[in-house]
């Protein structure tokens, strides 16, 4: 199992953004995902930075950190537009930039920012149109594509991906599912669905990816050796309990999340309840990403 830093670029300087990012990167951290959106979710009239050039800005003050959004809202941007932004990141990087995209689910920022399609059965629609017309880009096609929401007439782009950039796709209807199967390379749950984490349902959902991987999104609030347990479950509940964070000490967090790596899932989007205090981000680098079991392959 690997682990990234879910940090939203919220409430926060661009230097506190790359210090938490550099602790992280520093903790054994794989990759670090900021938000984007138009509006902050619940913090509407809160400061944000824009997804992509935080992106880029991350890029350029790390070195082994994969980058991406948790996740871009296709509605956002052309689809040309974004294939240049997520090729011109992966060159910057060295290859550490990974395109993470769903068709948006916060309605706020498409009813006052007059973001269209604004229905989600359209919005899933432009988003199968977007990821073909980004398919072809960057396999370095001329492209003439006619669809309902893209036209595009001999486009072309270069350069193309250093390799491959993986795609992350987040949701769990019927016709999410369906795009992940045919264009992803990981399928993402967040804390919304986190009921749909249990038993019979996850294993069902599962059965209908295909090859892609499996990360899930997961609020917690870790607990140091001698810390205030108390003080820091009645913090973490009074800011987060709607997301029923994980609150618990290293050793229990890699019992938990051992279990999960056991159940097939191979990536956490970690969502700190201290919103990503270095001193945190160290121990469970030392407590949990330190000590996680490594499965041996089977040929």
């Amino acid at each position: 199992m690997e682990f990234f830093l879910f940090l939203p670029q919220m409430r926060m300087s661009f230097d506190r953004i790359v210090g938490a990012a550099q602790a992280a990167e520093a903790a054994g951290f794989t990759g670090v995902a900021g938000m984007d959106h138009m509006m902050p979710t619940g913090a509407e009239r809160h400061p944000m930075y824009e997804a992509m050039i935080t992106n880029t800005w991350l890029a350029a003050h790390t070195s082994t950190l994969t980058i991406s959004s948790l996740v871009l809202c296709d509605a956002f941007r052309l689809p040309g537009v974004l294939a240049r932004e997520a090729v011109s990141i992966d060159h910057a990087s060295g290859g550490r930039f990974e395109l993470a995209i769903g068709w948006g689910s916060y309605v706020h920022d498409f009813e006052h920012y007059g973001i269209l399609p604004n229905q989600p059965r359209e919005r899933v629609q432009r988003l199968r149109e977007t990821l073909e017309v980004l398919k072809a880009l960057w396999a370095g096609e001329t492209v003439t594509y006619h669809g309902q929401y893209h036209r595009l007439e001999g486009a072309f782009q270069a350069p193309q991906p250093l390799g491959k950039i993986p795609i992350v796709i987040g949701g769990s209807g019927p016709k999410t599912l369906a795009l992940v199967r045919e264009f992803a390379d990981w399928w993402n749950l967040d804390t919304r669905y986190i009921d749909k984490l249990k038993g019979d349902k996850f294993q069902e959902l599962t059965s209908q990816i295909g090859k892609a991987r499996v990360s899930i999104q997961q609020m917690a609030a870790y607990v140091a050796p001698k810390a205030d347990r108390a003080a820091i479950t009645e913090v973490s509940m009074r800011r987060f309990g709607h997301s029923r964070p994980l609150i618990a000490t290293g050793p229990e967090m890699l019992d938990h999340f051992s279990r999960e790596a056991e159940r097939g899932i191979e990536r956490v989007y970690l969502w700190t309840c201290d919103f990503a205090q270095p001193d945190s981000l160290a121990g469970f680098g030392e407590e949990v990403i330190a000590k996680m079991p490594v499965r041996a392959l089977v040929s």
